[in-house]
């Protein structure tokens, strides 16, 4: 086990950072950026926890662990298997892209169909989650910029994207089964 005593380290002060493979990138890199977001989704992701009980937070708990699974992927650049000091590289596996998917399937088949766009609100939980999804999507932009280059995992890019559509239908679910949800009326504001 790592212990983390020590929070600073100062070897960032230049505006540079070291990638988990041990080579530095500028702070503004676009792996670094991606990483980031995905931080960033799963601080989202913990305010959502506040206001989720039972089945819900126990799938969002899962889903942070899973965010760090994904940080650890993008911050590993290049796809052959590495196992430097007997640890292997962490990925993201289609395992994770498919358990997402039923969670959203057995969670949409309990929802009425969907007839208008939704605004996102209604209860707090479904503000955060819908929130969440926002920055899933951005948390996606980044990390698909950077699969252009060719050097990210495929899952990981796939689980953002079904992360996103997750996020969206367990807005519906914690707006009472879709009930609350704030329709979108087209031109309503002229």
């Amino acid at each position: 086990m790592v212990v983390l005593n020590r929070i600073y380290t100062r070897t960032g002060d230049k505006g540079d950072t070291a990638l988990s493979d041990g080579s530095r990138v500028a702070k503004h890199d676009p792996r670094v950026e991606a990483y980031g977001t995905v931080d960033e989704l799963n601080a989202t992701l913990g305010l959502c926890r506040l206001h989720a009980s039972g089945d819900l937070g126990d799938r969002l708990a899962a889903i942070q662990n899973d965010l760090f699974d994904l940080g650890a992927d993008l911050a590993r650049p290049g796809l052959a298997a590495d196992h430097r000091a007997g640890h292997p590289v962490l990925r993201i596996i289609d395992a994770q892209v498919t358990r997402l998917e039923s969670e959203i399937d057995a969670m949409n088949a309990a929802l009425d169909p969907l007839r208008s766009f939704i605004l996102p609100g209604g209860s707090v939980l479904s503000a955060h989650l819908h929130l969440s999804r926002t920055v899933a999507r951005r948390a996606e932009r980044c990390a698909t910029g950077l699969a252009a280059g060719g050097d990210v995992n495929g899952a990981a890019v796939r689980y953002l994207n079904r992360l996103s559509d997750w996020l969206f239908v367990a807005a519906r679910v914690a707006n009472g089964g879709g009930a609350d949800d704030i329709l979108w009326v087209p031109g309503a504001s002229r």
